[in-house]
């Protein structure tokens, strides 16, 4: 019991970061225990955190990706065994990286979701809209879905290119069968390969057991490749060569392996524009983009505001086991605001009112809206940019200074920073350009 006491004594500075994640999050400690869970993962496992905290990280103990991360720092991402968590033996889609509290102790944090098939093509959909905008979208993926044809969404950041592609997967033929994701901007040169299509025991140091890829998890059913346009250009080659063969090796393997994969891509880049300056492969281009869908911004079908707040704040009260409500006039407010971060921004700006909020009610005061340029209007010159204040509001200047510390605490590690902010390095550098900080430091 003191122990359990201790740990989340320590702990207690990382708890703002728990509930800021919508999928089951776990922190875990050097003794490779766990810390505490969030409300998320306590409603998805069904196990109280006062259950959990204490707890061995995992069963495997032979083979921890755990004790792994605490001795290379590295991030990692990947599909792992649920160590008893759910019913069946299904395996856990994980992200991993280390974190450090205000003391500098260093912790493991790890989202998780459950990769089974989605079986049920009348389970709701968790696509929200009723504009005419939003209809023509949901038209254009059910035509997606009636084909095999690989499909790639195109759309700004924010806009739900996941859940589009998730969407795509219900309806399809596929649906019995495994919807995997892979996110490009996580996976460096060195992983994508090993993450793609696995690998054999003692293909390079700390691989201790065989592990399939997924591109192998992902037979007869659909392969998810989020952000393909940071897909690094050496290794285009490897997926274009196992997308029109269907065969691949494991790295370390001898034998030809062969898998049967409906590929959906997502990019907010222009692809196009990449190919043309040597950054992406055109025969892999033509390859991915066989069914082009363009996912519209939120400010194209902004009548959808409404529905998207019910059913965000539904969200949030079970997680927190309440109700939240929102005034006409904080309706009114959100409906004013462009939103260039899209279903996500506003996502974010839910959540922060509800922690704001009195009595569980939003009202207009409890908004705070950062104001950014959108795309629609006009960009200023170089020096017009370098006479607008850095921060334009408080919610920039409290992210600033966020940044800030951190580029403080972890003398300038781009790993570290990003790892710990959950976000990729290319986000941490446009943050950091977009709010004036200085990457000098950063290493």
């Amino acid at each position: 019991m003191n122990s359990q006491a201790t740990m989340s004594k320590n702990a207690i500075t990382l708890e703002s970061l728990l509930e800021t994640h919508d999928l089951p999050f776990v922190i875990i400690d050097k003794k490779l225990t766990v810390v505490t869970v969030n409300r998320a993962w306590e409603i998805r496992f069904g196990i109280a955190r006062d259950r959990q905290i204490g707890e061995p990280c995992c069963s495997n103990s032979g083979n921890c990706r755990h004790s792994r991360l605490f001795e290379k720092l590295e991030p990692y991402v990947g599909l792992f065994p649920s160590d008893g968590l759910t019913d069946s033996p299904n395996q856990l889609r994980v992200r991993g990286y280390p974190l450090l509290d205000a003391n500098g102790s260093l912790y493991i944090g790890e989202s998780i979701s459950v990769a089974t098939p989605l079986k049920s093509t009348t389970a709701p959909s968790p696509m929200v809209g009723a504009s005419s905008t939003f209809l023509a979208l949901q038209a254009k993926l059910n035509q997606a879905a009636q084909t095999q044809a690989p499909v790639l969404l195109n759309g700004e950041t924010g806009t739900g290119k996941e859940l589009a592609s998730e969407f795509i997967h219900r309806h399809s033929k596929n649906a019995e069968n495994e919807f995997v994701v892979m996110d490009c901007t996580i996976l460096g040169e060195n992983l994508f390969e090993s993450e793609l299509f696995g690998h054999e025991k003692g293909a390079f140091t700390g691989a201790t057991s065989g592990k399939k890829g997924l591109f192998e998890l992902a037979d007869n059913g659909t392969l998810f490749l989020d952000e393909i346009g940071e897909l690094p250009l050496a290794q285009q080659p490897k997926l274009l060569r196992a997308l029109e063969s269907g065969q691949f090796r494991r790295v370390g393997g001898t034998s030809a392996l062969t898998a049967k994969v409906r590929v959906i891509c997502a990019t907010h880049r222009n692809l196009a524009n990449m190919v043309r300056d040597g950054q992406f492969r055109e025969d892999l281009f033509y390859r991915l983009s066989v069914f082009p869908v363009q996912i519209p911004p939120l400010r194209e079908r902004r009548e959808d505001i409404p529905n998207l707040c019910t059913a965000m704040l539904t969200q949030f009260g079970q997680m927190n086991d309440c109700t939240y409500s929102i005034s006409k006039q904080a309706l009114a407010k959100l409906l004013q605001h462009q939103w260039p971060g899209n279903i996500r921004e506003l996502k974010n700006c839910l959540h922060l009112a509800s922690s704001l909020c009195t009595d569980h009610r939003i009202e207009e005061h409890d908004i705070n809206i950062v104001q950014r340029q959108t795309v629609n209007e006009s960009i200023p010159s170089s020096s017009q940019q370098n006479l607008q204040p850095a921060h334009t509001n408080s919610l920039d200047q409290l992210e600033a200074n966020f940044i800030k510390e951190l580029l403080s605490r972890h003398n300038g590690n781009r790993k570290l920073i990003a790892a710990e902010m959950n976000i990729s390095e290319r986000t941490l550098y446009r943050k950091l350009n977009r709010l004036n900080l200085t990457n000098s430091d950063l290493h």
